[in-house]
């Protein structure tokens, strides 16, 4: 069997080679080729270009490179139909793979894609060019599956990567015990995010509602996991401006986000992938999110969904407090995230419904999506 794959980034060449330890393990003969990184090569890949090859993010970078991308395309155009693969494969990029296996399929190459673009969320448009394009799309999400069950467009839910690495029984001491925090202390986990950007537009904002939450509950401590040294800098010298800020309740420290979140009572984030592995740690948590004026003004016209975070995507109901733009404050902060710091009884119930519900929903994520995703590259390949 051949297979044809195609990664974008750091995070599909991941994927790729979770896929292809998959297929090898139920399809001993599967040969791959295509564009993949070093993971993918370390499972005996052959990658036509380097991996940041298609890695071009924001408008005018793209635009730089287009030329050179068309090129690119048109040679694993070329390069597929002389191969003739049983299956070719697009993992993620969907600008540049939709394309690809939009001029495949109308050679009679089968075509699949692999993580869903947010069509449901905006775009939406562009559900019309996946249906030309492929043969299976392959969702992590059960509500991507639903939407494009509704848009006449073949579908397999794979479950998510992320339940499957993530245990179900979290460890809370455990994790606590590696960030060395005491086990008993109240403990608030906050994740400004991994972008400048929203350090910039979410940092004071973020720490505000520290201080204010620390004012409110004596015993509390906060971790903030700083997504990389630059994070860090930049957190450090947001938080040396703020003069009533209790610094030594506050660990700050580099990376560890999953330890974070399971180490905590509750959880503030920004919103993003953040959001699902917060669920997957089974923790209350509050979405909040700023960005620039003209971009919020933009986006509240283009996305078509009535929640942002996954959490509340993915149950279609409003389990997880989402704070947007300017009712992103330091006030809407602390009084959404004081019912999940609370010790009031009835509080600590709606904690705990909170938490098995997480886990519940963990659940149904949980279906070894590489092997899931195999098995529908398989029964597209006719084996």
């Amino acid at each position: 069997m051949r297979i044809y794959l195609v990664a974008g980034e750091l995070s599909g060449d991941i994927l790729g080679a979770s896929l292809m330890r998959a297929l090898k393990a139920r399809y001993p003969d599967v040969e791959f080729r295509g564009i993949g990184g070093p993971r993918m090569q370390a499972e005996g890949f052959d990658s036509l270009y380097p991996l940041e090859t298609l890695s071009v993010m924001g408008l005018v970078e793209v635009l730089k490179h287009l030329p050179a991308l068309i090129k690119v395309r048109r040679h694993l155009l070329r390069d597929a139909l002389e191969w003739q693969p049983d299956v070719m494969i697009g993992i993620d990029a969907p600008d540049f793979n939709l394309g690809l296996e939009l001029r495949l399929r109308k050679r009679g190459i089968t075509t699949a894609h692999y993580v869903s673009p947010s069509v449901w969320a905006w775009r939406q448009g562009r559900v019309k060019t996946i249906r030309r394009a492929v043969d299976r799309m392959l969702t992590f999400l059960p509500f991507e599956a639903a939407f494009y069950r509704e848009h006449q467009v073949p579908v397999t839910f794979v479950g998510h990567p992320l339940a499957d690495e993530l245990p179900l029984e979290d460890d809370r001491a455990a994790a606590r015990g590696q960030l060395g925090i005491d086990s008993e202390v109240q403990l608030l986990a906050v994740l400004p995010g991994s972008r400048a950007n929203e350090i910039r537009f979410l940092g004071e904002t973020f720490l505000a509602a520290i201080e204010r939450l620390c004012q409110r509950y004596p015993g509390l401590e906060v971790v903030i996991p700083a997504a990389t040294p630059l994070r860090r800098t930049e957190l450090e010298s947001l938080m040396a401006e703020r003069a009533g800020l209790d610094r030594s309740r506050i660990h700050l420290v580099d990376g560890q986000s999953r330890e974070a979140m399971t180490a905590a009572d509750a959880v503030l984030l920004a919103s993003g992938t953040a959001a699902l592995e917060c669920l997957l740690c089974h923790r209350p948590m509050v979405v909040a999110y700023r960005m620039a004026p003209m971009t919020h003004r933009i986006a509240r016209h283009m996305v078509k969904t009535e929640w942002i975070s996954l959490p509340n995507l993915i149950a279609r109901e409003t389990l997880v407090p989402e704070l947007i733009q300017d009712a992103a404050t330091p006030e809407s902060i602390e009084e959404s995230l004081a019912p999940l710091l609370s010790r009031a009884a009835g509080d600590v119930a709606r904690q705990r419904e909170l938490r098995e519900r997480f886990t519940a929903m963990h659940r149904e994520l949980t279906c070894d999506a590489s092997a899931a995703a195999a098995i529908a590259i398989g029964e597209l390949a006719g084996r």
